[in-house]
């Protein structure tokens, strides 16, 4: 039993089976330091749902760790997540993550035999759930091909589905070059500086071109140009013509 300077956690709330603990619902903006002390750090699966985490440091104590669970808790990002390579199972649905591809390279890099991953319901995620104006079908499975690219071979669920043989062989030609582009709300709204990068430059001028003159001149401030035209029309030239008699006209 842990000593009483490592019950910095509600321990009525914690419930454990079979190698499993449950620590969900307790507002909780860390991985308790004392639960390793309760928990074991050769627990095998660990549920910390419907917290308010916002790092997960604290998970490299559980040496043994397949399954983490992390859902709905207000993680920005995976920087704080530690070297796991026993974790199989990763979920981080409905979290606050923007940076979906920062957030898959840290899975790779610090997961290597992950097999099911999950990051539905996060703002940067490309799926129907998350963004159903401005995302549909398409992007999100391009971006399951790029995911299945970047995550390790050992991938088998991304989000709900099993990775079929048919997506892992599309990702292999083409996954690196799936990656879905979004726009920066910065240059939507300001003009690009003289440290913006050229690669931005034709997103600026495709979203703020107008064919439509910056002002609005007065009837008094006219530019236009009178004159009269020496060309006289006659017809003559016209193929129209041949059909047309004089009766006709």
């Amino acid at each position: 039993m842990a000593g009483d300077g490592q019950q910095d956690f509600n321990r009525s709330a914690l419930t454990l089976d079979r190698g499993r603990a449950w620590y969900t619902g307790q507002r909780a903006e860390k991985i308790p330091n004392g639960l390793v002390g309760v928990v074991g750090s050769n627990c095998l699966g660990l549920d910390l749902s419907y917290n308010e985490l916002t790092t997960v440091s604290a998970a490299k104590d559980f040496e043994r760790l397949q399954e983490l669970i992390l859902d709905n808790n207000q993680l920005g990002d995976l920087k704080t997540l530690p070297f796991m390579p026993t974790l199989t199972t990763l979920s981080l649905n409905n979290n606050k993550i923007s940076n979906i591809d920062g957030a898959l390279d840290k899975i790779r890099d610090c997961c290597p035999n992950v097999e099911y991953v999950s990051l539905l319901g996060n703002p940067g995620y490309p799926d129907q759930l998350t963004n159903p104006a401005s995302t549909d079908e398409d992007d999100y499975e391009r971006y399951r091909l790029y995911a299945i690219h970047v995550l390790p071979s050992s991938l088998r669920f991304l989000d709900s589905r099993r990775v079929t043989q048919q997506e892992r062989l599309n990702a292999e030609i083409r996954g690196k070059y799936s990656r879905t582009v979004k726009l920066v709300p910065e240059l939507i709204h300001k003009p690009p500086s003289s440290t913006t990068t050229n690669e931005f430059d034709d997103l600026f001028f495709n979203i703020h071109y107008t064919p439509l003159p910056n002002a609005v001149r007065k009837p008094q401030d006219h530019k236009g140009a009178y004159g009269k035209c020496k060309y006289r029309y006659s017809g003559k030239n016209s193929e129209g013509n041949r059909f047309i008699s004089n009766n006709d006209l």
